[in-house]
């Protein structure tokens, strides 16, 4: 299971491509709550609500986006702890709880050093700060700060197709106790615009496991996004199907977002 933020960075990216005359800089509010069913490598199976709301600001080269996120789970074993990805920290006791509350408050900045020409694409560097918001006690978070720094190459096709590839390494905050690791993180896909109003988009998003000795993160997503407007207001539905012993079973999502 990946929480959906590739996810929504793939869909404004692709939208704004559709649209790129409507103006040099817009803001966008959006919210997207997720639905995640699976064991993530544990001995229980977990359910997780996650609702992520976000702001972005975006012109012609940054892009700056804060996502503030709800988080309801059950069935979380005593002792696990979440992350930006799924599970950090597991454990193998077979009791388990239920909390909810604030999740990890995510700060990322995108800026785009090259535009992209002909046959090469847009390249685009960035840097994630997961401030440690999310209560450690009751197993939403780690309590402490990842900081995140890749890059990402955008391409266009024609006036329809645009694929990307994100690759990233993770700074993983390591409570007292712990041996958490910094991972690589990476998703690539592309969108297709079947319309001006139409996108689908298909992505796989993994990276490793913040805890030594488990499998990382694997999903193989799909979404479909509408834009009502030429900024790209709309909305979007996904699916998620998790391909390792680190991810969900499954996921969904839908959501929608205004584009000022």
């Amino acid at each position: 299971m990946r929480f959906p933020t590739a996810l929504s960075a793939a869909i404004l990216l692709a939208s704004s491509a559709i649209a790129p005359a409507y103006g040099a800089q817009h803001f966008t509010v959006g919210n997207m709550p997720s639905y995640y069913q699976g064991t993530f490598g544990t001995n229980s199976n977990i359910s997780i609500f996650y609702d992520a709301t976000y702001f972005q600001f975006q012109n012609n080269r940054l892009r700056l986006k804060l996502t503030v996120p709800y988080i309801s789970v059950a069935g979380l074993p005593q002792g696990a702890q979440l992350a930006g990805g799924g599970i950090a920290t597991r454990s193998g006791t077979t009791q388990t709880h239920s909390a909810s509350g604030l999740g990890d408050i995510w700060l990322a900045a995108h800026y785009t050093v090259y535009q992209g020409q002909g046959l090469l694409p847009a390249v685009v560097p960035y840097a994630k700060i997961k401030f440690g918001t999310a209560s450690s006690s009751q197993g939403l978070g780690t309590g402490r700060n990842d900081y995140e720094l890749g890059f990402g190459l955008d391409e266009t096709i024609g006036t329809r197709i645009f694929p990307f590839v994100h690759l990233g390494y993770r700074f993983v905050g390591n409570p007292s106790g712990q041996n958490l690791r910094n991972i690589l993180t990476y998703d690539a896909g592309s969108s297709f615009a079947v319309t001006k109003s139409n996108v689908l988009t298909a992505m796989y998003s993994g990276s490793q496991s913040e805890q030594p000795g488990y499998s990382g993160p694997s999903d193989l997503i799909l979404a479909w996004n509408y834009n009502v407007t030429r900024a790209g207001s709309g909305f979007q539905i996904y699916a998620d199907k998790g391909l390792s012993n680190g991810s969900a079973n499954y996921g969904v999502g839908a959501g929608a977002q205004i584009v000022f």
